[in-house]
């Protein structure tokens, strides 16, 4: 007969759950001792590297090889370096290089970087195939629009990540690049057959397999052409007929966050829990804005009433519990092989948050691309005034994250202003807002996805009417050529910014070559 008195230990171990502070909380270490497989740290767990070791230190004195997850994309998306911004260029600007060995060397950084503070999965790399450019949550975050392009620096992520015994996890399976919603409110559409599925989405996803990738986690998606019911999550069909049996993998699922809309509008979190579970997913993960025991408890209780109830195998939770251990162990013995150390004072952090001269900004300087029109040429022989458009924010960045250039341009030319607007601050007469404090002075415009949002694009075209002069710098997908001189950097990080501030202060040489913009 079932054990059943094992199953609260059994379903604690599938849980990756989020918690508030920057220690461990008492809740926390007490489910450790009783079980919990994870958890997963968020910005608002972030200080400091030093702080985030002493953290996992923490965690792995209730539990060795408890799995410590976080969102750690090395680009616009950063919980690693939220207070400061990504001191890598992110996968846009990696694709655009195209250097595979490029790609492996930065997430092979970022492992280590990741590793020293004690962190062993990395919700990373991104691999959806961003084939529609009005994606309102991908976008940057994708190496490319090409699947094979995707799908050869997806593995060579993999590799890197993994080299430095940090688990890598593709994400968002089976493809989130073709939507045009945001799964942290709706249930996006994957309106493509099994063909179609086949030679896009899912050749990045058999790439990083053939890899040796340790996670895949779930996109909350319909794709009808598998299940025109349940959500990718939620579907057996998906998880386990296609990811599993079809494609081979055999590491660890875990899902997108449980309580994102996508999901749980319709089923609930714990209903949503139980039904991922059961399709084959092996953890959840719960926590961005549930970050409490209460919430923890919930999802537990409701696993073992669902394995009670015969709703939820208990073979199934079982197989589960095992993948979550078995991960575990790779990377306590992984890292304890490459030699990982946990950084013990601030004198490190500082060095890190001071440096420019790392493989990230190396990498971020090589993927900047410059448009020009006519005579146009960098750099400017004065102090410039910056404008910022503030776009609404990416749900999926977190905590708003320091983007821009004003505040490097201000460092390399003294006498820099700067100012951010958002659609609201620009009033009934844009150009007029933005040009108030520019007179005299070179100008600056800075945009992300300017082709997705009609009141950016209006204000852009108003102002280079009267300021034809004006650089544009793109730092989002550079979709929109405009200005008379065009900067993409391909991501807002601290390291793109940081490289276009540098073209425009004309302090980085040899600068790349301009490229006409096409008649």
């Amino acid at each position: 007969m079932p054990n059943h008195g094992e199953l609260p230990e059994l379903a604690a171990a599938v849980l990756q759950p989020g918690f508030t502070g920057t220690t461990a909380p008492d809740w926390v270490r007490r489910w450790l001792g009783e079980g919990l497989g994870g958890v997963a740290l968020f910005a608002r767990n972030v200080e400091s590297p030093a702080q985030v070791a002493a953290l996992t230190a923490q965690l792995r004195a209730e539990r060795p090889d408890v799995l410590v997850a976080i969102d750690e994309e090395a680009g616009d998306v950063t919980r690693f370096e939220s207070r400061h911004g990504s001191s890598r260029p992110g996968n846009l600007a990696l694709g655009a290089i195209d250097d595979v060995l490029l790609t492996e060397e930065v997430a092979r950084d970022l492992g280590a970087e990741l590793a020293n503070a004690g962190i062993t999965l990395d919700y990373a790399p991104d691999a959806d195939v961003n084939s529609n450019a009005a994606n309102p949550v991908i976008g940057v975050r994708a190496f490319g629009a090409e699947p094979q392009l995707v799908a050869r620096h997806s593995a060579a992520f993999v590799r890197g990540l993994q080299s430095a015994g940090v688990a890598a996890c593709a994400k968002h399976f089976p493809g989130h690049g073709d939507t045009s919603v945001d799964s942290h409110h709706d249930v996006p559409l994957i309106d493509r057959d099994r063909a179609q599925l086949a030679e896009c989405e899912l050749v990045p996803f058999r790439s990083a397999i053939e890899a040796g990738v340790q996670v895949i986690m779930t996109g909350h998606l319909l794709v009808p052409a598998y299940d025109a019911e349940l959500p990718a999550t939620l579907s057996h069909r998906i998880m386990t007929g296609l990811l599993r049996e079809e494609l081979g993998f055999d590491g660890l699922i875990v899902t997108d966050g449980i309580e994102m809309q996508a999901v749980r509008r319709r089923y609930g979190l714990a209903g949503a829990t139980v039904k991922a579970l059961a399709a084959g997913v092996d953890a959840i993960c719960v926590g961005g804005d549930h970050a409490d025991e209460q919430t923890a408890t919930l999802l537990r209780d409701a696993i073992v009433a669902a394995v009670r109830s015969g709703e939820l195998a208990e073979e199934r939770l079982r197989a589960a519990a095992a993948r979550v251990h078995l991960l575990g162990a790779w990377a306590t013995s992984t890292q304890t092989a490459t030699g990982s150390r946990a950084i013990a004072d601030a004198a490190r952090e500082v060095a890190v948050l001071t440096r420019t001269d790392g493989v990230g900004f190396a990498a971020a300087r090589r993927a900047v691309r410059v448009t020009t029109t006519g005579d146009a040429v960098l750099p400017v022989t004065a102090p410039p005034h910056v404008v910022e458009f503030a776009p609404p924010r990416n749900i999926a960045i977190g905590a708003e994250t320091p983007w821009g250039v004003g505040t490097p341009l201000d460092e390399l030319l003294p006498g820099t202003t700067s100012v951010r607007l958002t659609e609201d601050e620009l009033g009934a007469d844009p150009a007029a807002t933005v040009l108030a404090g520019a007179a005299g002075r070179p100008l600056v415009l800075v945009v992300r996805d300017v082709h997705r949002h009609a009141w950016l694009s209006g204000a852009l075209t108003a102002v280079l009417a009267q300021r034809p002069d004006a650089i544009v710098v793109e730092m989002g997908l550079p979709e929109t050529v405009a200005g008379a001189v065009h900067i993409a950097t391909y991501g807002a990080t601290r390291a793109c910014g940081l490289a276009a501030a540098e073209l425009i202060a004309g302090t980085r040489v040899p600068a790349p070559a301009p490229q006409p913009l096409a008649a």
